[in-house]
């Protein structure tokens, strides 16, 4: 068995208080073990690689992928029945409906011979979409091995706090493990570990160095950066292929490197192009904007409410003050109804453009037409602030002290 040291890197304290909580493998572990921390910081990794090196028989399943409780049920029973027969006897797929169900196949399954002596454990990564099912599921998970009498571990990852979890009828509490997010010298080691065997450690460990001086104040995912790092190591060895530059020449592979490492910096934690079309990106020395589909041409989503503004503004704009009591209240009372000449066709609003209306009148007919509740706060007006800064909406006669300012929209 290979050592864990060299295969979890910079989880040494993580590592030690699983294996403390896993014991031997026919010992009673902890019913149910929490584990959370931030997008990459090791947990789904950390914890399949230990499963799979100890050799424990568990089960892996993905809340996201099993959306609904029959189909995450049905999935941990099915692997678990992988688990204890071979394939000639597997080939019916259980059905379940119900945790009670559950619980009954459990029980049945976990009876076969590789099974009942040692720990079995039930791994549900996304676990914070279990909020989203029925509310007994996660009670039950908890108190799974009290409910099936079975030496069994529920192991729950998450990206979010155990506080967001607890229902407000109490329930078992789990042992609780943060993972920390890398620091600068964890990145550094777990990134300068994966170097080509064509290159030396420290010609590779240099350029994670240089990487990581680039992009670590605005990404610290580990994935995410160990997708830069592929991505742009063969632009980084150029000078030494051509033979221009030595490995130690450093100042030069900085120079040639520093301008697409810009470019790669529009782009973190996007997909919008794929890997092979940013590597011809980087031959042909394209403009990242000139690349349809790249963040400089990417479509902006307005927040919530800045929407409601813009139609708010739209119907300020277009029609007479005096029509918003019959527009936007239910009891506006009579209208009386006025036979006018035709001597003059009225001309649309349209066509003659918007006009410029209040700012009491945009929140009135704003809170008219949102169906919640929408209180006057700080972030509605910053949101009419920086609809006047993107030009959707216009400020005019703000000279005015005693009208106060009007808007307009374009």
């Amino acid at each position: 068995m290979p050592h864990l040291e060299n295969i979890v890197l910079c989880r040494e304290s993580q590592v030690s208080t699983l294996q403390s909580l896993f014991g031997e493998r026919h010992h009673f572990s902890f019913p149910s073990i929490f584990i959370y921390g931030h997008t990459a910081s090791g947990k789904t990794y950390v914890t399949q690689t230990l499963l799979k090196t100890l050799e424990l028989p568990h089960v892996f399943v993905n809340c996201v992928e099993c959306f609904t409780l029959r189909l995450l049920l049905e999935k941990i029973l099915n692997k678990l029945n992988h688990l204890s027969s071979s394939e000639d006897d597997c080939s019916a797929e259980i059905t379940c409906e119900t945790f009670n169900d559950f619980v009954r196949l459990f029980k049945q399954i976990t009876k076969a011979e590789n099974l009942k002596d040692q720990t079995v454990y039930i791994v549900l990564d996304k676990a914070e979409y279990l909020r989203d099912m029925e509310a007994n599921l996660l009670p039950g998970f908890l108190r799974l091995q009290e409910l099936t009498d079975r030496n069994v571990t529920v192991i729950f990852l998450s990206e979010i706090v155990w506080e967001k979890f607890r229902p407000n009828t109490g329930c078992f509490e789990p042992f609780v493990l943060y993972f920390p997010d890398y620091s600068i010298g964890n990145l550094q080691k777990i990134l300068s570990h994966d170097h080509p065997p064509e290159y030396s450690a420290d010609f590779y460990a240099a350029y994670i160095n240089i990487l990581l001086g680039v992009f670590y104040t605005v990404c610290r995912d580990l994935k995410e950066l160990r997708h830069l790092a592929i991505l742009n190591f063969p632009k980084y060895c150029e000078p030494v292929v051509k033979g221009e530059a030595s490995e130690r020449d450093t100042r030069k592979l900085w120079r040639n490197i520093e301008p697409h490492l810009k470019k790669a910096m529009q782009t973190v934690y996007l997909r919008e192009i794929s890997s092979s079309q940013w590597e011809k990106l980087q031959k042909d020395d394209i403009d990242p904007g000139q690349l349809k589909g790249l963040s400089a041409c990417t479509h902006v989503e307005l927040p919530y409410y800045s929407k409601f503004i813009l139609i708010a503004a739209y119907l300020a704009s277009y029609n007479p003050a005096r029509t918003d009591k019959r527009f936007f209240l239910k009891h506006h009372g009579k209208i009386k109804k006025t036979n006018f000449l035709k001597k003059h066709e009225k001309t649309s609003n349209h066509l003659l453009g918007p006009k410029p209306f209040p700012l009491d009148r945009l929140l009135a007919i704003l809170y008219s037409i949102v169906d919640s509740r929408v209180a006057p706060t700080a972030n509605i007006f910053s949101q009419i602030t920086s609809l006047v800064t993107l030009q959707l909406l216009t400020l005019v006669g703000h000279d005015d002290q005693l009208d106060g300012p009007k808007y307009k929209i374009l």
